[in-house]
């Protein structure tokens, strides 16, 4: 009797022939990545081992913060050296953890600042190592990952020798790779930082490594979300920036974006104007009347938000032809008191670009090459809602133009300048204390375990009154008689939103402090709770007074 053949054709014999013979799933993955890295075992001996198998994407994710295990993990492999646990030693794993997560008082931040400021310059970005025709991409691949070692070691011995607590900063080599591509092929670096910090998110070193790659290529400062800002604080940045000899401009992509559709609705009334003539004669004048004032309202509301009105007008510069093409090589007259403080529109912007390119070789045949601009800057500051603006601005349709080259992208903003978008990038920097770096918008809030420390910067910074006009609570304080400072504490403020929101925990119906705090904290990195840093000064300027005028009702 013959036995029937198993319908089956699933099992481990058929996954291991398809595993030899190139078949089956990831068998195109394993066949594209044959690429050998060299390593060297404990011994010395030396042998080659496959590249992980992993998808582009993969490479691609953004690694700020590890855990010790997984830093010392990838540290080994960074180094390309081999590793044998031991039984008998046993591992001790630091806490990396912040000692205090609470706040620091003000002559400990006076004695932080201090330090920061002298270590300042130790904060640097990974070089990439000096390469010809002749080397291979192993070598490369090889040199890349040991320069990221030595600059994350370094990185760490001023951390612990120090103890200086820094912001998480970019692990991952792919991701410094493309900062490498953007500057090597870039005429002109633009650093886009959030206006109310702005030193938190601009790295220096940054600057010195764009003019290492090329001395001709130009560094450019431009402060986004410049509209959080009143007149006056422009001003005293300006003047900073104008002392340490840092080239500047204020922007805001939110006021463009703004700007951009009051004109695409302009536009949009007058062609249906032109088609629906007959249609209005039969309009109530009435009707009309309240029609136009409606939309006088409105950009006349347009007009003073974005600080655009008839006397910035006049006083606009606009850049000639030659020097569009030239590059604007020649020297730049100094901004007046009032151009320095204006906060740009798009137009201006693209001008600005142009203005402030070195003059740029021509391509083949003699031809003219378009300026290429290079946007650096932290995930959260607003670099593409810059980018967005800046093509929103155009009349003709831009998304036919965009292509990608490796993970960053190339846009062509015009027949003269072409934008290279550059991966969100976390660069290292100090910070006092890690609630300012979750008010900062650093770390993530979603994520936080400890929210009395932000919650408390959030109280100390944001006056009582307007947070209880903001949110509609009365925040009971305890009295000075009983040793209270006046000033609400993280507990009381969480304690009354959470009232007010009807946010209690489960079982006993305690007022919810940590979800209170999470939308305390989203609205103040979004900016519904303003505050901005001063500017650094010798003696410093009090917070409170620099930001006194954000909280008037005429702000």
């Amino acid at each position: 009797m013959v036995l029937a053949k198993s319908k089956n054709i699933v099992g481990l014999g058929n996954s291991l022939m398809n595993d030899r013979f190139g078949k089956g799933k990831g068998a195109d993955m394993r066949r594209g990545n044959h690429q050998a890295i060299q390593r060297t075992g404990v011994n010395g001996e030396t042998y080659v081992t496959n590249a992980k198998k992993e998808a582009s994407w993969v490479k691609m994710r953004s690694v700020t913060e590890q855990a010790a295990l997984d830093e010392f993990l990838s540290t080994a492999e960074l180094a390309g050296t081999d590793f044998t646990a031991e039984k008998i030693n046993n591992v001790k794993i630091i806490h990396t953890d912040q000692k205090n997560p609470y706040l620091l008082s003000a002559a400990e931040e006076r004695a932080t600042a201090k330090r920061h400021r002298d270590n300042r310059t130790r904060l640097t970005v990974p070089r990439r190592p000096a390469w010809d025709a002749t080397t291979t991409p192993q070598q490369l691949d090889e040199r890349e990952r040991l320069a990221l070692l030595e600059w994350r070691r370094g990185l760490a011995e001023l951390q612990e020798s120090d103890d200086l607590l820094m912001t998480p900063f970019e692990r991952n080599l792919e991701v410094w790779r493309q900062l490498w591509r953007v500057i090597e092929r870039s005429d002109l670096v633009v650093q886009i930082v959030d206006a109310r910090n702005p030193l938190l998110f601009r790295s220096e070193d940054l600057e010195k490594y764009v003019k290492e790659v090329d001395p001709r290529k130009n560094n450019l400062l431009l402060v986004n979300k410049a509209d959080m800002m009143t007149l006056e604080q422009r001003t005293a940045w300006a003047e900073y920036f104008e002392r340490a000899g840092i080239n500047f401009r204020f922007f805001s992509a939110e006021l463009a974006k703004e700007m951009n559709e009051a004109r695409g609705l302009e536009s949009g009334e007058d062609e249906d104007d032109e088609d629906d003539e007959d249609d209005e004669a039969y309009l109530d004048e009435d009707e009309v009347d309240e029609e136009v004032d409606g939309e006088g309202d409105e950009l006349a509301k347009e007009a003073r938000k974005l600080d655009i009105q008839d006397k910035q007008e006049e006083d606009e510069q606009w850049v000639d032809e030659e020097e569009l093409q030239t590059g604007g090589t020649g020297e730049r007259a100094p901004l007046s008191a009032e151009e320095r403080t204006r906060i740009l529109t798009t137009d201006e912007l693209e001008a600005l670009f142009l203005e402030h390119s070195p003059e740029i070789d021509t391509g083949p045949d003699s031809a003219p090459r378009k300026t290429q601009i290079g946007l650096v800057g932290y995930p959260n500051v607003g670099k593409s809602s810059t980018i967005n603006a800046l093509i929103g601005a155009k009349k003709v349709s831009v998304s036919a133009t965009p292509g990608k080259t490796k993970h960053f992208q190339t846009i062509h903003l015009s027949d003269a300048v072409i934008l290279c978008d550059c991966p969100g990038l976390v660069f290292p920097n100090f910070a006092t204390t890690k609630a300012e770096l979750v008010c900062s918008g650093v770390l993530p809030i979603d994520q936080l375990r400890e929210f009395t420390g932000p919650a408390g910067l959030v109280a100390q910074r944001i006056p009582q009154p307007f947070l209880e006009a903001i949110y509609g609570v009365k925040i009971a304080t305890r009295p000075l008689e009983e040793g209270g400072t006046g000033v609400p504490t993280a507990e009381e403020l969480l304690r009354a939103y959470a009232a007010a929101r009807g946010f209690h925990t489960t079982g006993q119906g305690q007022p919810d402090e940590s979800r209170a705090a999470r939308y305390v904290l989203k609205d103040y990195v979004k900016g519904k709770l303003l505050f901005c840093h001063p500017p650094p000064a010798d003696p410093p300027l009090d917070p409170r007074a620099f930001n006194r005028a954000l909280y008037r009702p005429a702000h």
